[in-house]
């Protein structure tokens, strides 16, 4: 066994040193390989987002006919609806211009609790037409609209902070 070892040993070895620029090329291709990797992913995550984002939507179209709106109870809760859509529109407007890739997994997961909340709406809808507009049902419509309003709150307020944290750690730096 000893023979093998030294057998291995005994031949030339490549000690020459690499030419000029070889550390450079490297660091290259492997820049490019990491930062190919974290856009791709970002993407997959993004799409999927959307994907259910527009299954919802969709499905809440198909189920519409069967479901009775907070702006069919009275003229105030059509103004109430009115009011809590151009909120939650406003504030979708307001993530989707600061979206990074370093927030969008923050944004992502907003969706999708976003999303869940319009199933449950959904869900709401057609209880407030069985129940003949009960006040409960109502009221738990409005709370709805309140909770995707302050997770879009939630997720612009987490993305201020991601933003100062990136700012203070690049003046550290500095």
């Amino acid at each position: 066994m000893k023979d093998n070892f030294n057998q291995l040993f005994d031949k030339d070895l490549d000690i020459a040193e690499p030419t000029i620029g070889h550390f450079d090329r490297f660091e290259k291709r492997l820049s490019n390989v990491s930062s190919t990797k974290k856009n791709s992913s970002w993407k997959w995550i993004s799409v999927a987002a959307s994907i259910v984002l527009l299954f919802g939507v969709w499905l809440g179209q198909n189920l519409q006919s069967d479901r009775l709106e907070l702006a069919d109870v009275s003229p105030k809760m059509e103004e109430t609806q009115t009011y809590f859509a151009s909120v939650i529109k406003t504030e979708v407007q307001k993530i989707n211009k600061q979206k990074t890739p370093e927030n969008q997994k923050i944004i992502a997961d907003a969706f999708l609790r976003m999303d869940n909340l319009e199933t449950q709406y959904v869900k709401l809808t057609k209880e407030l037409k069985e129940s003949d507009a009960d006040k409960r049902v109502i009221f738990a419509m409005i709370s709805n609209f309140q909770q995707r309003i302050e997770i879009l709150k939630n997720v612009l307020e987490q993305m201020d902070n991601l933003k100062q944290l990136k700012t203070i750690k690049n003046e550290t730096y500095l």
